[in-house]
């Protein structure tokens, strides 16, 4: 369109699809309101804002069709309605479509909320050749996830272009590819990387949302993250990125975040959805209607129990499945999507959705907000009694033997249910939230004054050591205790059932100076310092990862049962160190501080040789007595060339902190 003067007048159009879409001859508008009087669509240029009514509304849906329209339009809603019991309509405030593909503008905090800020740009879903791509569809049992920030990780990456470090496509260059592949990872499991907002507070102190789990859109990307080379928009840079990544046979899972939005609490910026129809998007007090249920402890709850914030998040999941060709989701505080809500069903009966991976962080802060193991058949969930358990048995002695082999064997009373495999359980040591696997064995309290709260932000529970010296050290002593602690962990989270996890930046030795929250660090802090990577402890990492590849005992399709089939060894056998069977009651002994796991070769596999592997979680050596027959050593992480190949017979010297792996034929 030339200019705002030459729009010509809007036709009815249809109430489907909800958003803006280009058809034969111009766009379709569509919105869902259920309580508005009056819907104003405006169209946006360099000269200013055209109102124009939506004519229609059919079941609850204003649209409109605008001819001559096309990608590039940049358009905003004005919506009119009742004030007061539950309801925040304001036609002063210019309000971004929930449906937005693309976002415009810059949005400021200021004491006039109804400055305009951001809006939307219409674009054209077929514009993009996908050409080949294909999905991996790694199966779960195979898959090995990296977790990572897409700005982080490139950022002062000397290997990425300077122009593309930040960015989606730097994250899918030469460069980060071949670190994927050296390691053996499987997928990325990115950050957020819908389009969020900073909250006030943040702003106002000089900081930023650096993790963004902070949304403001769920179907947009967050521009921050784009190089914008060559005119590409965010869209087709991210999809470039995804094809990349494909073709390296490296999946894609999003973190998602649907349990609330970035309007926050009543007191928060009106953007969109609050604008729209807040008492149909947003789960109302019920003594309070103009206070918000705060499940996520982000000020607001998104309703997904109302059928169309229901049908918005399928929808938004749906796009990134289908057109943006992402290979899963893992879904931020997943237990307030489940409240009175049909998601987990609508999920499992959609033929797209259904095939992707799924994976819960299984709790929320509401009534009965811890679920993990509730979730259905289709579902992995993050793992949090792995990640205390193995922390406590290693590096605080707060967890017994006991629980540490519940968690080598698969957390089967959590998960074994309804069919449920293994993988249900995501295992991790460490996440974005929290330490970083260097600053677990450095800190044992956490140090997040820049955060700016005082310290008193983030968990106080960690279950951390710092090997004698809080932080930095160049005492031999302490760093010799880190560094043991740091492979145990590590070859802890290999050779166990489930879904492994690992932090990016882990294999690194990255460090955050003890700060175990950095939602709020976009800086060096945060950032992957590849100039004093620890290339030694990357080796090691890769050569956990590849031996657990190697041995189809360590990632099982089906649960452990502790027997065989009649002529081989039972699946499972738990070893004593003094070359016997742990029994009942050996699992309580207080000084239960070694043991040994025998993995049966996995029927019908190729790979015929048992596996075993040996704990010693002491601080002194220990003369590990071994089950009959001769044994390759095939990994000791005490060991200065850890993978170094040496036969044992009778028993082998396992030294403090540290973990072996043998074989048999």
């Amino acid at each position: 369109m030339a200019t705002l003067a030459a729009t010509p007048a809007l036709r009815r159009g249809r109430p489907w699809p909800l958003g803006a879409h280009v058809e034969a001859g111009g766009v379709n508008f569509a919105l869902f309101s259920a309580h508005a009087t009056r819907v104003e669509l405006c169209l946006l240029d360099d000269d200013g804002e055209q109102r124009l009514d939506l004519p229609a509304c059919t079941d609850q849906v204003w649209h409109g069709f605008l001819p001559g329209a096309g990608a590039g339009l940049r358009y905003a809603y004005r919506v009119h309605g009742p004030v007061g019991d539950g309801h925040r309509f304001d036609p002063r405030r210019r309000l971004l479509d929930p449906y937005a593909r693309e976002i415009d503008g810059v949005f400021a905090y200021a004491d006039d909320t109804t400055v305009p800020g951001l809006h939307a740009r219409v674009v054209d879903d077929d514009a993009f050749d996908w050409g080949d791509d294909r999905p991996p569809r790694t199966p779960w049992a195979d898959t090995l996830l990296y977790e990572v920030h897409v700005k982080g990780a490139t950022r002062l990456h000397p290997g990425v272009p300077k122009a593309l470090r930040g960015t989606y496509a730097g994250l899918a260059s030469p460069a980060m590819l071949e670190h994927y592949r050296a390691l053996g990872v499987t997928a990325l499991k990115l950050l957020p990387v819908h389009a969020f907002l900073d909250e006030e507070r943040l702003v106002r102190s000089g900081l930023s949302n650096y993790w963004g789990y902070n949304t403001l859109a769920f179907f947009a990307l967050e521009p921050r993250y784009a190089a914008g080379q060559a005119k590409n928009s965010p869209r087709d840079e991210f999809r470039r990125m995804v094809r990349s990544l494909h073709a390296a046979g490296l999946e894609v899972i999003l973190d998602v975040v649907f349990n609330h939005t970035a309007e926050t609490d009543e007191f928060g910026p009106t953007l969109s959805f609050r604008g729209i129809d807040n008492a149909s998007y947003y789960r109302l007090h019920p003594d309070d209607p103009q206070r918000y249920e705060n499940f996520s402890g982000c000020g607001n709850t998104f309703k997904l129990a109302h059928p169309r914030a229901l049908q918005l998040t399928l929808d938004a999941l749906r796009y990134w499945a289908g057109e943006m060709h992402v290979d899963g989701f893992r879904f931020d505080l997943a237990a307030a999507l489940t409240r009175d809500s049909a998601f987990l069903a609508a999920v499992a009966q959609d033929p797209l959705l259904s095939r992707v991976k799924l994976i819960a962080e299984p709790w929320d802060l509401g009534p009965d907000g811890y679920r993990l193991g509730h979730f259905p058949p289709g579902w992995s969930e993050w793992n949090d009694r792995f990640r205390d358990d193995v922390r406590a048995f290693w590096l605080t002695g707060g967890a017994g033997a006991g629980a540490l082999a519940q968690r080598l064997a698969g957390s089967s009373e959590i998960f074994n249910h309804a069919g449920r495999a293994p993988q249900a359980g995501i295992n991790f040591i460490t996440a974005h939230d929290g330490f970083t696997l260097h600053d677990l064995v450095s800190y044992a309290h956490k140090h997040n004054a820049l955060n700016g709260e005082g310290n008193r932000d983030g968990n106080d529970h960690n279950h951390s050591t710092n090997c004698g010296a809080e932080g930095d050290s160049s005492d031999p002593a302490v760093l010799a205790c880190r560094h043991r602690l740091v492979r145990a962990l590590l070859a802890t989270l290999a050779t166990a059932q489930g879904v492994p996890m690992l932090q990016g930046g882990d294999e690194l030795g990255r460090t955050q100076s003890g700060n175990n929250n950095a939602y709020c660090q976009d800086n060096p802090l945060t950032w992957f310092d590849w100039a004093r990577a620890d290339h030694e402890l990357i080796e090691f990492t890769a050569g956990l990862i590849a031996l657990r590849r190697r041995f189809p005992q360590l990632a099982r399709r089906r649960w452990l049962t502790g027997e065989g089939d009649g002529q081989s060894l039972s699946d499972i056998i738990w070893w004593h160190p003094d070359s016997y069977e742990i029994s009942d009651v050996a699992w309580s002994a207080p000084d239960q501080d070694a043991l040994g796991m025998i993995l049966a070769p996995v029927s019908g596999s190729a790979v015929r040789q048992t596996l075993l592997v040996l704990i010693n979680r002491r601080a002194k050596p220990l003369e590990f007595r071994l089950p009959p027959g001769p044994w390759q050593l095939i990994c000791d992480t005490g060991a200065e060339m850890p993978f170094q190949s040496q036969f044992c017979r009778g028993s082998t010297a396992l030294g403090g902190r540290s973990v072996q792996l043998l074989t048999q034929e």
